[in-house]
C-alpha cells in the first residue's frame, strides 16, 4: 500500500490582489508537502504552478492541460520521485477541460489522475452535468489502474446533478468519506478586492474524487487562514481540499 497526499486549489490566475496572495500560497503549499496537486486558473505564462512547485524544499513533473486558451487552465504537480506518464486532455466545452497521466507508485500499483475545473454559471447545472458525463465516460473507457483520482473546482454543490453523477460512477468524495459530510463552504474563501466574483452562495464546491481501491484517511481544507495582518486576504477565492489517500 502507499500513502499519498493529494490536494487541489483554485488559484485565481492573476486577479484580486495576486501580488499579495503569493506569499500565502507559497506558504501553505510548502506546508502542505503534496504527492499531487492539481490547480485551476494557472496562467501558464505567468510561470505559477512552477513558482509554487519551487516554494517547497521538494522536486515536481509539471504536467499542464490548457482550457479555452493555450495560456491558461489547469495543472498538476506529481512531486518526485514519482513519476507520471500518458498525458491526455479532454475538452469539455464552454472553454473548460480536463486533464489526465498515469502515475506509477512503490509496488507496482497504478493511479489515474485527473484535474479538471467545470462551468461556472451558477443557472447552468445542467450543462455541469453534461460536463461530468463527459468526464466520467473518459475515465469508464481509459485504461485499467489500481485507483482513479479525479480532482478540482466542480463549480457544484453536493445538491447538483453533477455531484450526483460522480457519486453514482462510483466515485467517493474524499472530504466526505473522512469526515461524514462536505464542508459547508469552500467558495468564498473571505478574499475581499474590488473585482471578486459575487455571483452565487457560499458554497461547497471543490473535490478530491476517488475510485478503485484507494480510500482516504483523512481529508481537511488548506489555504483556508487569512493574512496574520489582514483579515481580508486569503490565498484564493476558493478554500482547497487536501487528503491523505491510501492506495492498494
Amino acid at each position: 500500500m502507499t500513502l499519498l497526499r493529494v490536494a487541489t486549489l483554485n488559484i485565481l490566475n492573476l486577479a484580486d490582489r495576486w501580488e499579495e496572495r503569493l506569499p500565502l500560497l507559497l506558504a501553505d503549499t510548502a506546508a502542505l508537502h503534496p504527492d499531487l496537486l492539481g490547480l485551476q486558473e494557472v496562467v501558464y505564462p505567468m510561470q505559477q504552478d512552477r513558482l509554487l512547485a519551487a516554494g517547497t524544499p521538494h522536486e515536481y513533473g509539471i504536467h499542464r492541460g490548457w482550457a479555452g486558451r493555450p495560456e491558461y487552465g489547469n495543472s498538476l504537480l506529481v512531486r518526485a520521485p514519482l513519476a507520471a506518464d500518458g498525458l491526455k486532455r479532454l475538452d469539455l466545452g464552454h472553454q473548460r477541460s480536463a486533464h489526465r497521466v498515469t502515475v506509477m507508485l512503490p509496488g507496482g500499483a497504478s493511479l489515474l489522475v485527473a484535474v479538471t475545473h467545470l462551468h461556472h454559471r451558477v443557472p447552468d447545472a445542467a450543462l455541469r452535468d453534461e460536463q461530468t458525463a463527459a468526464l466520467v465516460a473518459w475515465f469508464d473507457a481509459a485504461p485499467s489502474t489500481t485507483a482513479q483520482v479525479v480532482m478540482g473546482d466542480f463549480n457544484a454543490d453536493p445538491g447538483e446533478p453533477a455531484y450526483g453523477r460522480m457519486a453514482r460512477a462510483g466515485f467517493r468524495s474524499a472530504y466526505a468519506a473522512a469526515n461524514g459530510d462536505e464542508p459547508p463552504v469552500t467558495w468564498p474563501s473571505g478574499l475581499q478586492a474590488p473585482a471578486m466574483d459575487t455571483d452565487g452562495d457560499p458554497a461547497c464546491l471543490d473535490y478530491i474524487w476517488l475510485r478503485g481501491n484507494a480510500r482516504a484517511l483523512d481529508a481537511r481544507l488548506w489555504g483556508d487562514r487569512p493574512a496574520a495582518h489582514d483579515p481580508t486576504l486569503y490565498p484564493s477565492d476558493h478554500f482547497g481540499v487536501a487528503a491523505t489517500v491510501e492506495v492498494g
